[in-house]
This record gives C-alpha cells, structure tokens and sequence, in this order.
C-alpha cells in the first residue's frame, strides 16, 4: 500500500472570488438534516455571499449530512458569531506484537478561506511511545509544532490529564488555514504493544475532548473528532468594506461590523439589545428585556423600548424603578393603609382560622372518642348496664377529660408501675380529691372485648378487703385505661428483698400470706364467675399503710365459667412464679394460682426471690422453686436469717413449708385448692400451738386425694436454734 493510498486528505480548494449575492434569493435552503444553515452559508449560487460557504446537503444518508463546498468535511453547526464546526480524521500510527508497523495515515486539510481556531482548538497526542508534530503553511511560511508522551506502564496514566504521560497536548498558530499530521516512535513499540498498540494524533476541540487511559486501545475504533473552524467576510477590514454598501455584508440597520485578529477580513454581529442574523436585512430583532426577569434590572414595572428598556413604578410608589438604583418606594399615606388592611386581614384571618380549627378539632377528637369507644368495648358495657343494674352501679365510667386532669396529661413523674399489661400512673381525682392508680392497658384484642368488658364488670364487682378494688374505667382512650384504689406502702417484693426495707417480722410474713390466701381463694370460689389471676407474684401483691395486704393487677387474670374448669390459653405469667403444668400444656386451672402462690410461700420463708440472677450463686439454686423443694427433700436449711423462730413459731413454720411443697407439686391435682390453703394458714395463725392435725388430715384436693402430714409426704423443715432462739 503506497503513501499516496495511505494519505487521508481531506483538501477544499475555492479560490475567493467576489461576492456573488450580497443577500440571499428566496426559497433557499435553510437546514440539512440536524444541522441549520444560516447566511452567508448556502447550498446553492443565489444562496451564499461567495463561493467560500458554499456547502452541501448529501441526502444519501440518513438523515441528510451537510459537507464544506464539494469536499467530504462533516459540518455539524455552523454559528453566525464566526464559527464552523467540522469532524477531522485521526492519524493513525499501529504495530504488531512484534514491533512491525501494520497501520498508518497522515491526515491533512488545505482551507482556502478558513482557518484553524487557535482558540478552540488544541493538537492532541495519545500513547506510551508517541512523537506527534502538526507541519503546514501560514501566511506563505512554514510552520511546525508537537508534543511527545512516553510511559512504561498504563499504572502511570492518569485519566482526565494530558500531562506527557499516555497524552499531551500543544497549542494550535494563530491564522493557520493548512496543516498535516505526523506520528513517529521515540523506541520499540513492542515495549508497550500490550497496552498501547497504537500512537494517535488529531486536532480536537478542546471542551469536546476528555483523555482516558482506555483510549489507548479503543480510539482505533474512532475515526473522527470534532475540530472549530474561524470564518470571516472578505479580505479587507470593515472601514473598507463599508465603502462599498452593495457588497457590504452587515446588512441590517441595527448591525455592527468588526475586525477579525486571526487574518483579513471582518465579521458582523446585531447591536446591544438585539439578536438573530446581521448578515440579513432585518435579521437583527429586538431582545425583549422585560420577558425575562434575568435580563432586566425592574423592580416593578418593565416596559421594553428597542434597543432597550425603560423601568417604572406603580402608582403609589415613587423612585425609578430599577434594582440597582433607588428602586419603588412606597408613599406613606398608601403604607399606612396597606399596613392597616393587611393587619386587619390576618386578624380577621387568624380569628376565623382559630374558630375553625376549634370546631374541626373538636369534631375530630369526638368522632376519635367514640371510635376508641366502640373498639374497647363501650358499646357492650353500656348494653350490660342498661340489662343489670347492678352492673352500672358497680361499674364507674369516667371521661378521658377526667383522667387527663387526675395524672396530669400522663406526666412521666407520675409512673409507679410498668409492666408487660401496662403503665400505671399515680392520679387524684378532681371530684373528690382520691388518691387512685390509674393503670394503662395494652391494646385489647378485638376478638377479646367481651372478655375484657366482662373481667372489668366482675373485677368491679369484687368487694373483698385483701383485694385492691377496680373502681372504674375510662374507654374514651386509645388504650382502656383502668382506675383503681391506691396502695401506698409499696409490694410485698420491695420489703422483702430490698436493703432500704425494714425486715418483715414471722407474725406479719405468715399474716400476708393469709391474706393473700384469703384474696385468691375469694377471686377462685366467692367471686360471680371465678377468677384466675394468672400472674400471683410478691410485686403483685401491695401492702397498705397498717401492712394489710392487697392483691393487684388483673392485667393478665381471666374468666373461667363454672361449665369449663379448664380453658386453653397463649401461656403468660412471670418466669419463676409460672406453673409448668401450665406452662407445658396450656391448660389454665385455679391450680395455676395455686404453684405460683407456693412460690410466694417460699420467698417468705427463705427472703429469697424468684429466679436470682447473681453469678455467685450456684446454677442448680437459682430457681427458687427447685430450691426450695430440694432443700424440703434432703432435709436442708433454707429458713431467712431475718426471721426469728422461737417455741411458739417453729411448729408454724414448718407447716408453712409443708403447705409451700403442697402447693409446689408438679402436678395440678396434687395440689389443695386455695381454699383449703387460706383456710390452713388461718388456722396455723389463729391457733399456733394446735397445728399438729391441720396437715395430717385426708383432704380431696382435685381428682386425687392426698394425705397431707409428717409421716405420709416425709416433709420435714429443718431450722437450727440457737441458745437465744435466733438462727
């Protein structure tokens, strides 16, 4: 392949001629597929100033390309402000592995008229063994420019920089119309075949051009790339060209002509305040400054006058109207009523918009009351009422209102209690000043209302003197919120097990779990429907101010019908106080109350709690139900330092724990009834030094009957005395 076939040589070869239409006739060509054609620019004689624009319009591609003259120069715009944009070849400079050239062009163009803009333009080398020189004429001279770029290695290349390392980049000479593009090596490409296969060089437009390192392999696949050509009119300069009006090329009125500074000739742009095409009679049309708030300076009122704009102000306002001088300042009398309308306007406004949002905020929190009425069960309450009076003198309803105002919107510093069914919050009642424990429940299970609406019909009706009284409810709320008596000597768990706390004598330990008997036994047999508490725990059990005991928190009792002695339930209690009989099966009996009292036995007896979560004590201990049990079985010390035993109590105490092992079996049915458990531990409190036959009597406790006393269940409490008799 010879040099000649080689070489591509893009060559426009127009001599200037003169003028050969001062404007264009009509009906001239006006764009070619994307790209517009404005004049001096035409496709055909009659269209174009002179033969230099003169361009074509190729509709064998799809769309349509346009071309310089008759050459096959790619024009992608062309500007009436002086520019031309082209594609230009690539020069191309390729190797095998073996370091054999097997590619390679030298592009080059010849402009008659146009030149190369040095302003726009930059001549641009890629690769990691590239010499790249630009050789042409200027002015009928000789000229030569380039850049080189070496590197060892793709790591060294950095994208986006054209420092000498993978690329570089020079300057292009002010006025150049011809210039050809060389590429030589400085070594063996082989050196850098394997990332660099090829040396390019081109003349780019510089805002359309951005190096990266991939460019080393993939710019082979690139044929072209944009370059700017500058064009001017003429060769003379515009104090000439103006001699001469009928080939004068700024044609319209409002028109300026100015000189080039890359070579003869000059170029035509529309006056200040105007746009479009000088090279046209009435091609230059007025800007309106005043469509267009960013070119403008009114403040007011803009009123465009070509070439320009005048500012004013409304009527009303004095000053000249322009952002940056003394603007639109309004009179005074027109202040003082705009300030005086305008605040009679937000006060009418703000009045009517309080009244309303009253109204509409009132609707809505009735309308929200009644919903949270219905969905806690207001509406069956209210029908139970209406059927029994009985029910609607036990059961207390009370406004959310009311509860508001007893715990202070629910203030934080008035939480007493919380726990997995709920908050409760000290109060006082605005009617008469009660102090109550107003407790806020989870959310209530739809498919539970009647259940609830009926545990709190019940739980109202329960009047027993160890059992905290419900006085009331509040359904208003997004959660039921239950009211009840205050208890103000804190739970039985703090006097036990905590160090603030004075201890709790034998009499008084062995008196709370009677009365806590008594309570469960009245909720289990005495009360309208049973009652299983289902969550007995020591801090569920309250003492008052004389020490009298007061069972609390129902949050998790339930039901149970006299035709259903067992019910099958989602498992809940407190762990160490929960029945595994329960726990396994599901089952819930009064037998459940039955274990998890027997643990508060224990506690009462040892001082220990429930379930203790010290690391010192051992793992098989920490439970205090096997504990304790273990203890009753091998015979081993568990009684509380605290409690003093003496001839009178030590018979007492062992029965207690005899009773707790009872009430401690895993079995269900090898339990007593609550009944018979108040009714022993009454005894045991009433005649201590007769307690020999409580325990040793046949009882029927369920479907099995279990002989309770020394010699049948081997229970034995061994409590060390002393010579004082203290532990």
């Amino acid at each position: 392949m010879d040099f000649l076939t080689m070489l591509l040589q893009v060559t426009l070869i127009a001599a200037m001629a003169a003028p050969t239409s001062a404007q264009p006739e009509p009906g001239c060509q006006d764009s070619c597929g994307n790209v517009s054609i404005p004049y001096p620019f035409g496709t055909r004689l009659g269209c174009y100033y002179s033969k230099a624009f003169l361009v074509t319009c190729n509709t064998a591609f799809i769309p349509p390309k346009l071309f310089l003259g008759t050459s096959d120069i790619d024009v992608t715009n062309i500007s009436v402000d002086g520019q031309l944009h082209i594609l230009q070849f690539i020069a191309h400079d390729c190797y095998n592995e073996s370091g054999i050239r097997i590619y390679r062009n030298v592009p080059s163009i010849w402009l008659s008229k146009f030149k190369i803009s040095s302003t726009r333009n930059m001549l641009t080398a890629i690769g990691c063994d590239t010499r790249a020189s630009i050789v042409g004429e200027k002015d009928n001279y000789n000229y030569s420019s380039g850049c080189s770029t070496i590197c060892d290695n793709i790591d060294y290349v950095t994208n986006g920089s054209c420092s000498g390392i993978g690329c570089c980049q020079t300057s292009i000479p002010t006025g150049v119309d011809t210039y050809r593009v060389r590429l030589d090596s400085h070594f063996t490409p082989r050196r850098v075949w394997n990332f660099s296969p090829c040396s390019y060089a081109f003349v780019v437009e510089q805002d359309k051009f951005n190096f990266s390192s991939n460019l080393l392999r993939d710019l082979q696949k690139v044929q072209k790339l944009p370059v700017v050509l500058d064009w001017s009119i003429g060769d003379v300069n515009c104090s000439v060209a103006a001699r001469d009006l009928s080939l004068y090329a700024c044609k319209d009125k409002n028109s300026n002509c100015y000189d080039v500074d890359f070579g003869p000739g000059y170029r035509c742009n529309c006056s200040e305040g105007y746009k479009g095409n000088p090279y046209l009679p009435q091609g230059c049309e007025d800007i309106d400054e005043c469509a267009n708030p960013s070119l403008n300076q009114c403040e007011k009122i803009c009123v465009n006058t070509a070439p320009n704009y005048t500012c004013s102000c409304p009527k009303g306002y004095h000053g000249d109207g322009r952002k940056d001088g003394s603007g639109c300042i309004p009179d005074p009398q027109r202040v003082i009523k705009i300030v005086v309308g305008i605040g009679m306007g937000i006060l009418v406004l703000m009045v009517g918009c309080s009244s309303l949002y009253c109204v509409i905020r009132k609707r809505r929190l009735i309308k929200l009351k009644e919903e949270f009425f219905k969905r806690n069960g207001g509406l069956i309450l209210l029908s139970k009422q209406d059927e029994d009076p009985s029910v609607k003198a036990a059961v207390k309803t009370f406004t959310i209102e009311e509860i508001q105002k007893a715990t202070n919107h629910f203030d934080e510093n008035l939480i007493v209690g919380q726990g997995g069914f709920g908050t409760v919050y000290k109060g006082v009642l605005p009617q008469n000043k009660t102090t109550v424990a107003i407790k806020k429940t989870l959310v209530v299970d739809k498919s539970q209302v009647d259940q609830f609406v009926n545990e709190v019909i019940v739980l109202s009706q329960i009047d027993q003197t160890n059992v905290v009284k419900l006085l009331g409810c509040c359904l208003e709320a997004e959660f039921p919120l239950l009211v009840y008596e205050f208890i103000t000597n804190g739970t039985l768990s703090q006097h036990i097990h905590d160090v603030g706390h004075k201890s709790i004598p034998w009499e008084d330990r062995l008196r709370i779990a009677k009365e806590t008997a008594l309570a469960l036994s009245h909720l289990h047999f005495e009360a309208r429907i049973q009652v299983i508490h289902r969550d007995v725990k020591s801090t569920n059990i309250l003492l008052d101010k004389n020490k009298i005991t007061k069972v609390s928190d129902f949050g998790a009792s339930r039901l149970v019908s006299l035709d259903k002695p067992l019910l099958s339930t989602v498992v809940q209690g407190t762990l160490g106080y929960l029945d595994p009989e329960y726990f396994y099966t599901s089952q819930l009996t009064d037998k459940s109350d039955v274990y998890s009292f027997g643990v508060v036995l224990a506690e009462l007896l040892t001082g220990r709690m429930a379930i203790s979560f010290d690391e010192k004590v051992p793992e098989k201990e920490k439970l205090l139900s096997t504990y304790f049990i273990s203890c009753m079985n091998e015979k081993r010390s568990f009684l509380d330092d605290r409690i003093t035993v003496n001839d009178v109590n030590t018979k007492q105490v062992s029965e207690v724990a005899k009773l707790a092992q009872c009430c401690l079996s895993l079995k269900g049915d090898e339990r007593p009834p609550m009944n018979e458990v108040a009714k022993k531990l009454k005894e045991l409190e009433e005649n201590p030094e007769e307690t020999d036959h409580l325990l040793g009597k046949s009882v029927d406790w369920g479907s099995t009957s279990t002989t309770v006393g020394d010699d049948s269940l081997k229970i034995h409490a061994i409590i060390p005395i002393d010579a004082h008799g203290g532990r």
